[in-house]
């Protein structure tokens, strides 16, 4: 009897979707059923060759050998992970199968996984697409009972390939050509340089802002509080006598009401949540960085099925989803979420056009929570955190509007004009359900409690108050305020055309790709954060100084991801792209080349290097710190330090080994310091009082962090458990 081969993308999904189909034979890589096998990938399992596969002349960057244009892109299983494509590859060739379902996350990338696996593996079987948005039960059984042929995603792996293939001709070449010419480790791409040239622009304009001193002025009254406007309703002047003669004229006076106005205003909930609004919030709220919050979702979405598919761009939902919104707040309505959902519930559900609209729903609808049954006490409090946002914000889009009435007065006195306005609420309807949260845009200046006042009415200044301030400069990014800038960098460019172009075709990046950018541009030294705000480093400064000057703005990233969203609509052919962005690499190599700009090592030491004597550089790297020649033919590496998997016993944070042999000794930031060998006997001294969890949790975090020294692991050899 043959079978059908599922492909998924990870381990995890990979034994859900077993679990669903009835397949409980587990065996290396892969689980069997009698009717499915399903296997996975470990993300991606082939990748694009490095340019030493095209020749040996590309074994050592020069520019005599830039740019690199292969006619053919080559694709290379990746070492890492060669066994488990090896399980796949086999099971593939086995005569005993006799179709593929690509399993794979259900968007670009997802089916680039799978299609460059496909392709090296020389599978030539029929294959079909499963594409669902939850990993619910219900969601998958659905999904294999509508599978759809693997052509009609053909486009999309066009427009997934050609985005890879661009990447590399255009960064591969652009990093190559930095490095060579000005001898550092540099680096170039196009969303990752215009988001670092977003970062340093902000810095120079902090830099050169002059902060002004300005002045408004408040005319208390026996029961509300008047704001002074001038002649164009500005509230502020920047002329201090001008001020002060304002608050003498109309000190102890009377001020009579000229205009009384009443409206009913409301407010409609927002709309749901895409994964950058997502990562914005839990940023802001939580301080949680991007990478964070996508990794937390992609937990509540694989793991935990609470929560919808998380790298989506839209904010709304389609009409197939609406009969199925009743029972998603019947899920939720536990613990916390009790009476909020029971009221939404209460005043019926009436989903508008402002949130369910097809033709703003892409390769997935917004993030929203499952039907699956809710274990609040089964998530940890940083899941909790992230659930919560979207829980409270699915509830608030089905809420009703908050209505208000808000009331503006205006008075003179001695021929000053003052204001005041106020607001009385009629209905919290969205508003309820954040009751717990605080409202970051609330106004006390707009948002007083006002009496009932009547035109002509005339009441006394009790008392005139000059308020001074200074013109504040542009605040720094932090990662949410970055994610915004990253989704709408049309401000950045002064051509209004081009600026709607950038608008329209997403921004910088993607909402799958955005929290790796930020993460990369950390970890490579061009950014660094002080509390929560970004600041470039020299480094990233003289990147964005050197770097070809279209390579810094969103216009590039924009044109791309137009191309790249009609290769996907068929609209344009993927040869042509490629053709256009192999000319395009090939001129910012010469740019890069030509110029006259001169990069400086702002991380050079006094030590020289023992084999050429070039200055020695002091690199910090996700290992540790090492000095490295200048010269990159050199090659001359010593390492300074190490970051071990040991942790502080004062902090707890990861210690760093400095020093060789017997001078070895652990330092920790927060001034812990200890020999080596004498920290670690301690840990050995520990390994019999370990119980089966601690040791669990320890094996468990040696397994994710990977860790270069394992002292810790020293001192459990042996230990057995029963």
């Amino acid at each position: 009897m043959s079978k059908t081969l599922v492909l998924a993308e990870k381990p995890s999904v990979g034994r859900e979707l077993a679990r669903v189909l009835g397949c409980n034979l587990r065996k290396e890589g892969y689980i069997e059923g009698n009717k499915y096998i399903v296997t996975w990938a470990l993300g991606h399992l082939v990748t694009l060759a490095d340019p030493e596969k095209y020749g040996d002349e590309y074994k050592q960057w020069s520019l005599e050998t830039l740019p690199m244009l292969p006619d053919k892109m080559e694709l290379v299983v990746i070492k890492e992970t060669s066994k488990q494509f090896k399980v796949v590859k086999d099971l593939m060739k086995n005569e005993g199968v006799s179709e593929l379902i690509i399993a794979t996350d259900a968007g670009r990338e997802g089916e680039l996984v799978a299609r460059w696996i496909i392709q090296k593996a020389g599978f030539k079987k029929p294959i079909k697409r499963l594409w669902i948005s939850s990993q619910t039960d219900k969601a998958i059984k659905e999904g294999f009972a509508s599978l759809k042929p693997s052509k009609e995603y053909d486009n999309l792996y066009n427009s997934a390939q050609c985005r890879a293939e661009a990447d590399w001709l255009v960064g591969l070449n652009v990093t190559r050509a930095l490095t060579c010419k000005h001898n550092a480790q540099l680096s170039g791409g196009r969303v990752q340089t215009p988001t670092i040239a977003m970062i340093v622009k902000r810095e120079e304009d902090i830099r050169k802002f002059v902060p002004k001193d300005y002045y408004s002025v408040n005319a208390s009254l026996p029961s509300f509080l008047l704001h002074w406007r001038d002649k164009n309703n500005q509230a502020r002047t920047f002329d201090k006598e001008y001020a002060s003669e304002i608050v003498n004229k109309v000190q102890g006076k009377t001020a009579k009401i000229t205009k009384v106005e009443k409206k009913d205003k409301r407010e409609q909930p927002p709309l749901l949540y895409d994964l950058t609004e997502l990562q914005r919030d839990g940023n802001r709220r939580f301080s949680y960085s991007a990478k964070k919050t996508l990794s937390l979702m992609q937990r509540l979405y694989e793991v935990h099925k609470l929560l919808t598919y998380p790298r989506t761009d839209s904010k709304y939902i389609s009409q197939d989803i609406v009969p199925s919104l009743a029972d998603r707040v019947k899920t939720v309505a536990v613990d916390r979420f009790k009476e909020k959902a029971y009221s939404v519930l209460k005043q019926g559900i009436k989903p508008s056009k402002r949130f369910v609209d097809d033709s703003k729903v892409s390769d997935h609808h917004a993030i929203i929570p499952t039907e699956q049954y809710v274990n609040l006490s089964a998530l940890t409090s940083e899941e909790l955190n992230i659930y919560t946002l979207v829980v409270n914000r699915f509830l608030a889009a089905l809420s009703a509007d908050f209505i208000y009435t808000e009331l503006s007065v205006e008075a003179v006195a001695e021929g000053e004009r003052f204001a005041a306005k106020g607001k009385t609420v009629k209905d919290m309807g969205f508003k309820s359900i954040y009751t717990e949260v605080i409202d970051d845009d609330s106004d006390e200046e707009n948002d007083q409690k006002l009496p009932d006042i009547k035109i002509g009415d005339t009441f006394k200044v009790t008392k005139a108050t000059l308020v001074s301030g200074k013109t504040k400069a542009p605040a720094r990014y932090t990662e949410a305020t970055l994610l915004t800038a990253m989704e709408h960098p049309g401000s950045f460019l002064s051509d209004k055309e081009l600026s709607k172009m950038v608008e329209v075709s997403g921004g910088l990046g993607t909402p799958a790709t955005r929290a790796d950018i930020i993460e990369k541009i950390f970890n490579t030294g061009y950014v660094e954060k002080q509390g929560q705000s970004i600041f470039p480093t020299q480094k990233g400064i003289q990147l964005i100084n050197i770097a070809p000057q279209d390579l810094k703005s969103p216009e590039l990233t924009a044109k791309w991801e137009t191309n790249l969203q009609e290769i996907s609509k068929g609209l344009l052919d993927r040869k042509k792209y490629i053709e256009n962005i192999k000319k395009y690499a090939s001129s910012l190599v010469t740019q890069v080349i030509s110029s006259d700009a001169v990069y400086r090592h702002e991380n050079m030491t006094t030590e020289r290097c023992p084999v050429c004597g070039e200055p020695l550089l002091e690199i910090s790297g996700k290992n540790g710190k090492s000095l490295v020649c200048r010269d990159r033919e050199c090659g001359y590496r010593e390492r300074l330090t190490q970051i071990s998997n040991a942790r502080c016993p004062n902090c707890h944070k990861n210690l760093e080994i400095y020093g060789d042999n017997e001078k070895k000794i652990y330092i920790c930031k927060c001034g812990f310091k200890e020999k080596f060998d004498s920290f670690n006997q301690k840990l050995a001294e520990k390994r019999n009082s370990l119980n089966k969890r601690e040791v669990a949790q320890f094996l468990k975090q040696q397994e994710e962090d990977r860790p270069l020294n394992n002292a810790f692991s020293e001192a459990l050899k042996g230990l057995k458990l029963n």
